[in-house]
């Protein structure tokens, strides 16, 4: 046994699955480095590979193709925006607009940030597969419940229940394409002016909904 193997097969210090885990690693980061640039259409697993300074043997080992990386890539980056969110929203002064203005700051300088996760997030994955267009869905939903959430229950009558969760997915609907239009260089504003725009739009939809009899 050499002096970088040890019992259990382990190299370097790390055991396989820790291997493993790096290699997968590498990949979803080559995969946000070329599907966020010259995007998913024009990227191959062979390309992925070169990127990352892997084998092809190597990709799948933790991806069945192509598509799979995009929703491996693309759920990594839900998961890191949808807390980061959160608990920007969470920490805020206990009311619904400081709770919304944080979570939209939040949301949406993280995409603005970063050219490549805005491309992936927003545009990539649209249309890409039947499954990551039913994933891409969950997702509006999963935005739409954060909001609903923070607002919380409203005053009145069962059906404004229904009202709130439509109007949560019509905003968080807005939000998403209003950055699509940024991204694709369609809308020429600030940051500050972006986050300006949705929070008012957040706080007239909220203000007319908790009025609503």
């Amino acid at each position: 046994m050499t002096g970088t193997q040890t019992a259990g097969r382990r190299y370097g210090g790390r055991d396989a699955a820790q291997r493993q885990q790096e290699r997968r690693t590498r990949l979803i980061q080559a995969g946000l480095d070329l599907f966020g640039t010259v995007g998913y259409a024009s990227t191959s697993v062979k390309q992925v590979c070169s990127h990352a300074g892997l084998t092809e043997r190597y990709f799948y080992e933790s991806f069945r193709d192509r598509e799979d990386l995009l929703a491996g890539v693309y759920n990594e980056l839900i998961t890191t925006i949808s807390a980061e969110t959160a608990q920007a929203a969470a920490a805020a002064a206990p009311d619904v607009d400081a709770q919304l203005r944080a979570g939209l700051e939040v949301f949406i300088r993280t995409l603005a940030g970063d050219a490549r996760m805005a491309r992936l997030v927003l545009i990539e994955v649209v249309g890409a597969s039947p499954r990551l267009e039913v994933r891409r869905r969950e997702v509006l939903h999963e935005f739409a419940a954060m909001v609903a959430a923070v607002v919380g229950p409203l005053p009145g009558p069962e059906a404004s229940s229904s009202r709130l969760t439509m109007t949560a997915m019509s905003l968080v609907g807005g939000v998403n394409e209003l950055l699509v239009d940024w991204t694709l260089g369609h809308q020429n504003a600030t940051v500050e002016e972006l986050i300006d725009l949705c929070y008012t739009l957040f706080i007239a939809a909220y203000r007319a909904i908790s009025d609503q009899p």
